[in-house]
């Protein structure tokens, strides 16, 4: 087999190593896929300015997100159900993460439990929530991860209920015996089977998921937690505005990769207004299509602190589990730098839209 050279040749490896099920599920999107392929074509459409003569010889890739140090500006995303991709799932990622120097944000709907992962993990951890129609769930998750030692809650805001998934419905969507939602082991909550009308995921969240959530619950949520709190799923900038007036600590601009309202705008495109509406009162994180280090810097350069990487870091587990995550990690860490050095800067915090055509 040919060593992937970029994360593009990683998925296409992947897709045949998983099986349809479960690569028809990381891959897919909801409808037509319109927002899912319009998130990556929107980087390509970008141009990058660089200059010249600026002495390059030192660089440095590190950042702060939320008041927290970061070596390198980018952090693996919340991914659920990863045993359907490696044995070893969110264990070999978090190991991956600390030998490369990234930051990791775990789901809720992890294969292993939140203790399990920090006891393996060596860089910062970001715990993923759900607000579940009985809030003792949510709390017991908070306190778990708490205890635990994360150092920042993400809270999903745009999933009050499933996106319409059309692969997973016909693929009868649902976990083998061998995967489970560990963090729910004992709440009732940690089977998910087949169902003849629907994916089963979606039946799930439909069954268990709140969708009355609204901006009081994030008071609620600060009223049970010390740590900070980061919302992912701001598309609006009303919507980022209305973050900061509630007290969140940072907002990650995310359409859930495409996955729940199809033709929604894409995630770069979405950035600029969002930057304008802040006003820098609060740390901006982005998610979707990252595939390039050109992407990230395209990315800070238009306004947002860092990004967050996704599905890349499944064809990478997939591929060699930590290995194979760690290689995905390096080029895009080899790529960045390179990129950094090209443009004509020393460290991020030098990158603006003088670098955007």
């Amino acid at each position: 087999m040919v060593t992937p050279v970029n994360l593009f040749e990683f998925e296409a490896v992947a897709k045949e190593n998983l099986s349809k099920m479960a690569y028809d599920y990381f891959a897919g999107g909801a409808s037509d896929h319109v927002t899912l392929k319009d998130n990556r074509a929107a980087y390509d459409r970008i141009k990058l300015l660089p200059r010249i003569l600026r002495d390059v010889s030192q660089r440095d890739l590190s950042t702060t997100i939320i008041g927290q140090s970061f070596e390198l500006p980018f952090i693996i995303a919340p991914m659920g159900f990863l045993g359907l991709a490696h044995p070893e799932s969110e264990l070999a990622i978090a190991r991956a993460a600390g030998s490369v120097g990234v930051g990791m944000t775990l789901s809720t709907m992890s294969s292993n439990t939140l203790e399990d992962v920090a006891d393996v993990a060596t860089t910062p951890l970001w715990f993923q929530l759900y607000v579940y129609k009985n809030r003792d769930v949510t709390r017991r998750l908070v306190e778990r991860a708490e205890a635990a030692g994360y150092t920042a809650l993400v809270l999903t805001v745009d999933t009050p209920i499933l996106g319409r998934r059309e692969a997973d419905i016909r693929n009868q969507w649902h976990l083998p015996p061998e995967v489970q939602v560990k963090n729910l082991m004992g709440s009732g909550m940690e089977g998910i089977g087949m169902d003849s009308q629907d994916s089963g995921l979606s039946t799930y969240i439909a069954s268990l998921w709140d969708p009355s959530i609204s901006w009081v619950d994030i008071a609620w949520l600060k009223s049970i937690t010390t740590l900070p709190i980061i919302l992912k799923g701001v598309l609006h900038p009303a919507d980022a505005k209305l973050a900061v007036e509630h007290g969140a600590d940072a907002i990650i601009i995310s359409n859930h990769g495409g996955r729940q309202v199809d033709t929604s705008i894409a995630t770069i495109d979405a950035l600029p207004s969002i930057v304008n509406a802040v006003n820098s009162d609060i740390d901006i994180l982005i998610d979707g299509a990252i595939r390039r280090g050109t992407d990230i810097l395209k990315a800070i350069a238009l306004g947002a602190n860092g990004v967050l990487v996704g599905r890349p870091i499944i064809w990478g587990l997939s591929y060699d589990g930590q290995a194979g995550v760690e290689q995905v990690l390096n080029i895009l860490k080899i790529e960045l730098d390179n990129t950094l050095a090209l443009c004509g800067c020393h460290n991020l915090s030098e990158l603006s839209l003088d670098f955007i055509a």
